[in-house]
């Protein structure tokens, strides 16, 4: 018989995921599997999980939670020679995986995703020692970012986000950034620095309009000034699509990149907080395999 595991994060979906285990569990006993079911109480528990799904053979591996539990259950099929079919079920505050792949983000219908035959091969990233669905961001507006609290995503959603960044972009802070990437060098001060493998980051589905979850590119930004009044000019160019065009933007694709600095810059890794610089980054083509809706 088929096996499922299905990962779940009980504090997500304003702590409403464990009510669409059972609904998921009926699903996937319909299709033939047996289901085992995992809650996380604490860090790298998603990974932990999945780490045994793979090891045991698992055919699937069903994510319920936000992109935090999405990149610790990714995290488990690291340099794993099985790596189970990947279903998710989007209950986070931005989502950004599920909005690339099309899947759903209301929990009912992303629920009936799972029946869908579609399988979908996509890249994945890699920083140092581990993997990321989505973004690497560098930089001041990273590091804030990365503060924010779980009970203030539950209350504010994605406001919550907006709230601190409001914060640090007055503050105008930069910090010196030396990015390698291909035969390339950029050195110089910036804010913020974007690595992205899909189009939606930050619930912002234009950033990297060019980006596709397979191409095998990373999708790299450097902004050059987030001051209070740029930060409307660049705003407009990220909601028309065009943020590579702005004039403090620049915009390159690269398969590796390197990033260092001369003083203390943090990261943020798929909306979590990620490791301090140096980081080197490198993309993983077409690596796991995602159920996605059938097309019309």
């Amino acid at each position: 018989m088929k096996q499922a595991m299905i990962i779940v994060n009980p504090s997500s979906g304003k702590e409403e995921a464990v009510k669409h285990v059972i609904d998921i569990e009926a699903i996937l006993r319909n299709k033939g599997y047996e289901v085992t079911v995992n809650e996380t109480a604490k860090e790298l528990d998603a990974t932990r999980f999945c780490i045994s799904a793979c090891k045991d053979c698992y055919d699937l591996a069903v994510s319920i939670g936000g992109d935090g539990t999405l990149h610790e259950t990714i995290n488990g099929l690291i340099d794993q020679t099985h790596r189970p079919t990947l279903g998710i079920v989007p209950l986070g505050t931005v989502n950004d995986f599920a909005r690339a792949l099309q899947i759903p983000l209301d929990p009912e219908k992303a629920i009936q995703t799972l029946t869908s035959p579609r399988v979908k091969r996509v890249d994945i990233g890699r920083m140092n020692n581990q993997l990321f669905a989505n973004v690497v961001a560098v930089g001041s507006l990273a590091e804030t970012l990365s503060a924010v609290t779980s009970e203030d995503k539950s209350k504010l959603g994605a406001l919550a986000y907006l709230k601190e960044g409001i914060k640090e972009l007055t503050s105008r802070s930069a910090h010196p950034l030396i990015i390698r990437y291909d035969d390339k060098v950029w050195e110089g001060e910036s804010p913020l620095f974007l690595a992205a493998l899909t189009n939606s980051v930050g619930g912002f589905q234009q950033l990297a309009p060019d980006a596709d979850v397979d191409d095998g590119l990373i999708h790299c930004f450097i902004i050059k000034d987030l001051s209070v009044i740029n930060t409307i000019t660049v705003g407009i160019s990220l909601l028309s699509g065009h943020l590579q065009d702005h004039k403090d933007v620049i915009y390159f694709t690269a398969k590796n990149v390197s990033v260092s600095s001369t003083e203390s810059v943090g990261t943020n890794v798929d909306g979590e907080e990620g490791p301090p610089l140096p980081v080197e980054l490198s993309i993983i083509p077409r690596h796991i395999q995602v159920i996605v809706p059938e097309e019309d």
